[in-house]
């Protein structure tokens, strides 16, 4: 039970840390309070109704232990909150019956009254027998110690706001935090010490000393270990060893007659004997991290250990093999084993990081305290046993109750160079570990062709196929498609086909660099091209336009498409209906890394291609580009294409709802898409207007869990200017960027760096998406800075030509012959001297 409970409503950085050191703090839910960290233990005053139950879920599940709401509230709350969680508002001006279901549905009452009535206080607390009883009193007066030693003697809590509260002695306005926090503080010595258990951070002992009023109040207001000596008064614990300590928090026991100060111990340790405790050395995890931290400071170059510090993939072989063996154990002896090898290996990991035990004890608190559930569904490498799979599908976990979907805000004039780096940084895997697990995939393919593909088909797509590819002409009845959708998809293959059109290279350039030397380049078909279509989370006809209509402008000779098929076997007659519109010469069934691997090596019935197009998950991108580098393979790809993006600049004129569209556009993709909004001087409205658009237009979506997913990944970046917006941009270079600004078309020439543009508020990337004419599958991952989308020049090769003529040779040959030489190629210098010896 807390001695009192400070409500905080203002910013105040050094109350908020001292508070923050002895007990839950009260935050009211209609004040803003920027705090430097979240608070160990919170409370929440939500002083109006209705409530939003996502909001209230939201909350609980960051870190709040509880929340304060109204009566009408929590009457919504109570079965869908858990007791534990709730504490019911009471404004004494405004009680009103409550029944049996409201006193058995809450943990406790907050009264809300203007003055410190002991008689009504006592008999709400008998009513409420069994809850804790929190009181805040509205009137001017201060309270004293003495109102909360008798509060506390009725089994009640005092609300004291922080404007009464003062870190400076006792006034007549202000209550000193100490003399608060030390009110029911009792001692038997006559030299009216507290006796005072000091533990570590994890809660182990480190020895027994005493306290004073005056060493307590110091250690609250300084964060340092300091106590009383029985012999020397205060003791500054590490002033002369430097065995400092930083309180963590300091705590009253059950009767309140001893304290606990928990801490972190720097130095050699606790004991004056040089030990960590005074009472034993430390054992389990506590020793095997001192023991790390040791070895990571101190292990020779070339040692087993220093090697599981140095090598990231050592660790994650080691971390998933121990893994394994825990799974595999069956006896009580081999699982205690194996999860101590398992510990191990994973605590490595953390102290190469910088993560300690407390660190992950806090991390479990914080689960611990969620009230949403996901279904525990595992991911589908994981099912049926299996490490390594290639899924085209990606399932969702849906939550039972959900928060409300929000981007993580940063100010990039509060940010370091390296914040601000971080904040281009994509969240996916690294290709080289996604490379790794799709190597047997590729290997299976390339060794057993055709038996593989319709085992892998069959495994993670579930289809049972009979044969993998589908020759035209296609039957009519694949491509029956509604006509509404069919004209739309004529409309949109006349759009890209126009403007794909006006990109090929007909003409053969011809320059004469110097009299009777004629050089030359024309353009040429890449003859095979393969076509990936990802069939995951969504039919993507719109995809099969944007690499077909291309491939068929230029002329390639065979455009194999690749696409996942349905359960049933059969592909989207969306899909099968752009086949036949772009000439497609054959449809593969199969999808993922297995389909990228078919084309690029050939099986007995799938051909072989020379390039590979198309976006996909982190399987089919980490298989193109493994496959790009084996020359056996001789396939080239159009770009390392991942998860999509966008990024959004708005300012003053920006539309709320049109931005948050335009985020969620890409948000919807898939669970680890990541959209940005780079906000110009937005003001706090403008932005929470922004902010609420994206949470209810969200909800309305089909796919909203996958977009809870990916807006956490998300970001709002705050600028100051149109240049520092575009700056951030060119350097985040990302796939889609819409500009929401003040005379957008002036703007566009200051983009160095970006898949594709959309230039005002009346151009959604969907456009592009589907029908405007510009090409869909563009660099991501911050690619636009050395890649372009697909074009049609994408499916051309240009090859280049030279004519001399005798009298050109005499010319330029002296030259050639000179460089030849200089280089020490003679046989390059004599096939030129021969021409010129022997005309």
């Amino acid at each position: 039970m807390a001695t009192f409970l400070p409500l905080l409503t203002e910013e105040n950085l050094p109350l908020f840390n001292a508070l923050n050191l002895i007990g839950p703090i009260v935050l009211d839910a209609q004040r803003s309070v920027s705090l430097p960290r979240t608070p160990q233990h919170s409370y929440l005053l939500v002083d109006n109704s209705p409530v939003d139950l996502q909001d209230i879920a939201s909350w609980l599940d960051e870190g709040v232990e509880k929340v304060i709401v109204p009566l009408a509230s929590v009457k919504e709350l109570i079965g869908v909150i858990p007791p534990d969680r709730l504490i019911l508002l009471l404004d004494v001006a405004n009680v009103s019956a409550f029944s049996e279901k409201v006193r058995n549905g809450v943990s406790g009452v907050l009264l809300k009254t203007p003055s410190i009535d002991f008689d009504f206080i006592s008999s709400i607390s008998k009513f409420f027998a069994g809850s804790t009883i929190h009181v805040l009193s509205t009137s001017a007066i201060l309270p004293t110690p003495a109102n909360i030693r008798e509060l506390r003697s009725i089994g009640a809590t005092l609300i004291i706001p922080e404007s009464q509260l003062t870190l400076a002695p006792t006034s007549a306005t202000q209550l000193n935090i100490g003399d608060a926090f030390l009110a029911p503080v009792v001692t038997d010595r006559a030299d009216g010490l507290f006796p005072t258990m000091v533990t570590s951070e994890t809660g182990h002992s480190l020895g027994l000393v005493y306290s004073s009023r005056e060493s307590v109040k110091e250690s609250i207001i300084t964060g340092k270990g300091i106590y009383q000596s029985r012999k020397h008064g205060l003791w500054r614990k590490g002033e002369t060893s430097g065995a400092t300590q930083d309180v963590v928090r300091i705590r009253l026991d059950c009767d309140s007659d001893s304290l606990e100060f928990r801490v972190v111990q720097h130095g050699a340790g606790f004991c004056h004997l040089n030990r960590r405790s005074c009472f034993s050395e430390a054992s389990g995890l506590s020793l095997l991290e001192a023991t790390l931290i040791s070895r990571l400071e101190s292990a020779p170059e070339g040692s087993y250990t220093k090697r599981l510090f140095n090598d990231a993939n050592l660790l994650q072989s080691k971390i998933m093999e121990e893994a394994d063996e825990l799974c595999r154990a069956t006896t009580k002896e081999e699982i205690a084993f194996e999860a101590a090898d398992l510990f191990y290996f994973a605590l490595t990991k953390c102290v190469a990081a910088g993560v300690g035990v407390a660190d992950i004890e806090h991390s479990l608190d914080r689960k611990a305290k969620r009230i949403t559930r996901r279904t525990g569904n595992a991911k589908p490498q994981w099912t049926s046993g299996e490490s390594t799979a290639a899924p085209e599908k990606k399932e969702t976990e849906k939550q039972v109750v959900d928060g409300p979907i929000r981007m993580r805000t940063s100010d990039l004039s509060t940010l370091s160079a390296q914040e601000r780096a971080q904040l281009l940084r994509r969240p996916v895997l690294k290709s080289d570990e996604m490379i790794e697990k799709v190597k047997p995939i590729v290997e299976a393919v390339r060794t057993r062709g055709d038996d593989a593909l319709l085992e892998f088909t069959a495994k993670f797509d579930k289809a049972q196929l009979t044969s993998t590819v589908l020759l035209p002409p296609f039957a009519p009845e694949s491509m029956v498609v509604e006509e509404n959708v069919r004209k739309a998809i004529d409309v949109a293959y006349g759009n890209i086909r126009k403007f794909h059109e006006a990109q090929k290279s007909d003409s053969t350039l011809v320059v004469e660099t110097m009299p009777g030397v004629v050089c030359s380049r024309f353009a040429r078909a890449i003859a095979r091209v393969g076509l990936y279509v990802p069939g995951g989370t969504a039919i993507l006809p719109s995809t099969a336009l944007m690499l077909g209509i291309p491939a068929q402008v230029a002329g390639c000779k065979e455009i194999v498409l690749a696409t996942p098929p349905r359960s049933d076997g059969s592909i989207s007659p969306e899909v099968m209906y752009v086949a036949h519109l772009v000439g497609a010469s054959a449809i593969l069934k199969a999808g993922g890394a297995q389909a990228v691997a078919a084309m690029a090596y050939g099986t007995k019935t799938v051909p072989k291609v020379d390039k590979i197009f198309g976006p996909g998950n982190q399987w089919v991108t980490a298989a193109k580009m493994l496959v790009q580098n084996d020359t056996d393979a001789l396939v080239s790809i159009d770009m390392p294409a991942g998860p999509s993006e966008v990024l959004v600049i708005a300012d003053h004129t920006a539309n709320p709802a049109f931005v948050a569209a335009d985020l969620l556009s890409q948000a919807e993709h898939g669970v680890d898409s990541q959209v940005v909004l780079v906000a110009i001087n937005l003001s706090a409205e403008h932005l929470a207007s922004i902010e609420r658009e994206v949470d209810e237009q969200a909800h309305a979506l089909s796919r909203v869990d996958i977009v809870r997913q990916s807006i956490v990944k998300s970001i709002i970046v705050k600028v100051s200017s149109v240049d520092e917006a575009l700056a951030f941009s060119n350097d985040y270079a990302p796939e889609h960027l819409i500009l929401h600004l003040e005379k957008p078309s002036e703007k566009v020439a200051m983009v160095d760096n970006a898949g594709s543009v959309f230039v005002g508020p009346y151009t959604p990337e969907s456009c592009g998406d589907y029908a405007s004419g510009t090409n869909h599958t563009l660099p991501t991952n911050g690619y636009a800075r050395q890649f372009s989308g697909v074009n049609t020049l994408s499916f051309q090769k240009h090859i280049t030509s030279q004519e001399i003529t005798q009298a050109g040779l005499r010319g330029l040959g002296p030259v050639v012959a000179t460089l030849a030489d200089c280089e020490g190629l003679q046989a390059h210098a004599n096939a030129v001297r021969v021409r010129l010896v022997n005309p």
